[in-house]
């Protein structure tokens, strides 16, 4: 007699905590504090949510922390699309302090960390949304060819 077994029902992978996405930009940064890290990574993601939209949207909120996800998922979408330039200086002017070098700094860290957390195919698609330039500030080559 054969037994049937029933299958085992498929959990999606966790995503990473908070605290580990902090420490993740936390060390890309080089910031002396969590607090430092933390405050960056919610005004970066914040900007980002404006910009990423439909499916690409859902998914990178669904593969990030439940605090990250509402940063991204809360923003009203952008009415025109920021260049990767203009976005960092949208970041600059929330950032107490800062000039471009530092918020490309910010930016970089934060999109890179949030690169290491995310599958590729997804960062993929979401810099396939983006206008060209954005790439470089997610850790990646920008092979895009210039026009």
């Amino acid at each position: 007699m054969t037994t049937m077994t029933m299958p085992t029902p498929r959990t999606p992978a966790a995503s990473p905590d908070w605290t580990a996405l902090i420490d993740a930009v936390r060390d890309a940064g080089q910031y002396p504090t969590r607090a430092e890290a933390e405050r960056v990574t919610r005004i970066v993601l914040a900007a980002l949510g404006g910009h990423v939209t439909g499916e690409e949207r859902v998914a990178l909120a669904h593969s990030l922390p439940r605090e990250a996800a509402r940063l991204i998922a809360d923003q009203i979408p952008a009415t025109r699309p920021l260049t990767a330039a203009e976005f960092v200086d949208h970041v600059a002017a929330r950032v107490e302090g800062a000039t471009p070098a530092t918020a490309r700094w910010d930016v970089s860290s934060v999109l890179s960390a949030v690169a290491t957390l995310v599958d590729d195919t997804l960062i993929t698609d979401v810099l396939a949304q983006l206008p060209p330039g954005y790439a470089l500030l997610f850790g990646r080559a920008d092979l895009t060819p210039a026009p």
